[in-house]
């Protein structure tokens, strides 16, 4: 048996800090990005298309995503198992109960697991979130009831891979990976958890197109084969229509605003997509960093963002202390002062001496 299983799509997203006009090209690819992967279960010719929830938002959702999924999902013309998460809870006024969905969707509706027969012998086991919030995971207590092999779809938070995969956030539909085994259970295919995570008995394919910076791993769908003995074999691909980067910058020794464009429009040029740049490193004390002016570096990229981080100014404090000047005075006051932390002394200074020099313009950017 071949089951094609994705997650985490999280269709009308906001896309919250990227401006209107990027955020709505963001959702389409969204959408593109499960039209592909209808077309893989169409090619792969798989027994069944798996969703693990978090399909949509439910506070943002709108008819004409309703329409959308539901024309997608016939087109599948495979059977197609809904199980809905934490974004997507079933409720009375979930898209899951309003949409006529074609006959080949099935959704899960109940709050524990229930059986649906995938073919003989092979039983799918699914639940769905139905409030905001969930008590006990849904392997609370849950042991199968017949004989064959036994496979789960559902939404929850794996306990030993919490702290790498939400940080140490509270678990959601918690559960343990041996309780997979205990349960009776050959293998989950699951939901929440957006890092990939290929473990013996459970699966989490990751949110198949990137929904932040900073995402990394062989994110998409996952082409499971599901042996006789409940073994299942594994292929994941890549099926995101969007493509987003992380790239930091140096600027060691950079004197200017226009060798700071330089060197980030060098960074990105073999990128496409959306590309998030970090500046870092020591320029020149006159060098003039506007971020925001940074982001027409690459006219080729769909957008381009550009932030702050360990930029230093290359300010020689020790001599200007050594002046019998007003400035002089200033650097002397502030190095001595025993209140502040190094990286506070060090933007006292520089906005002071800019501030002497008259460059209020330039005060912000620190």
């Amino acid at each position: 048996m071949r089951l094609l299983h994705f997650a985490d799509l999280h269709l009308d997203t906001p896309f919250h800090g990227v401006g209107p006009r990027h955020a709505r090209t963001r959702r389409a690819a969204l959408r593109t990005t499960l039209r592909r992967i209808v077309a893989l279960a169409r090619e792969q010719r798989v027994d069944a298309l798996l969703c693990g929830g978090d399909l949509y938002e439910h506070e943002r959702f709108s008819p004409d995503t309703a329409a959308f999924l539901r024309d997608a999902f016939e087109e599948a013309a495979v059977p197609v198992h809904l199980a809905p998460g934490r974004h997507d809870r079933y409720g009375p006024r979930s898209p899951y109960r309003q949409v006529a969905w074609s006959s080949n969707v099935h959704v899960f509706a109940e709050d524990h697991l229930v059986a649906e027969t995938l073919a003989d012998g092979v039983t799918l086991w699914g639940a769905a979130h139905r409030g905001a919030a969930e008590g006990d995971g849904f392997l609370e207590d849950f042991a199968v009831d017949r004989e064959g092999v036994h496979l789960a779809l559902f939404h929850g938070s794996e306990l030993t891979g919490l702290a790498v995969q939400e940080g140490g956030r509270t678990p959601h539909a918690a559960f343990t990976a041996d309780q997979v085994e205990r349960a009776g259970l050959h293998h989950a295919f699951l939901g929440h958890f957006h890092v990939p995570r290929d473990a013996e008995r459970h699966t989490y394919p990751g949110n198949p197109d990137p929904l932040t910076f900073g995402e990394g791993g062989p994110r998409g769908a996952v082409l499971h084969t599901v042996h006789d003995d409940g073994r299942v074999d594994r292929v994941r691909y890549d099926v995101a229509a969007s493509r987003v980067h992380d790239v930091a910058v140096e600027l060691d020794g950079v004197a200017d605003a226009d060798r700071v464009r330089e060197r980030v429009a060098a960074a990105v040029a073999d990128l496409e997509g959306v590309v998030r740049v970090t500046l870092g490193g020591e320029v020149g004390p006159d060098a003039d960093l506007r971020p925001g002016d940074l982001t027409r570096c690459a006219p080729h990229l769909e957008a381009l963002g550009v932030r702050l981080g360990s930029v230093r100014p290359a300010v020689d404090f020790a001599a200007l202390a050594g002046e019998s000047t007003v400035r002089g005075r200033f650097v002397r006051d502030v190095r001595a002062d025993g209140r502040l932390d190094d990286d506070t002394r060090r933007r006292v200074l520089v906005t002071g001496l800019r501030a002497l020099d008259g460059r209020t313009a330039e005060l912000a950017v620190l």
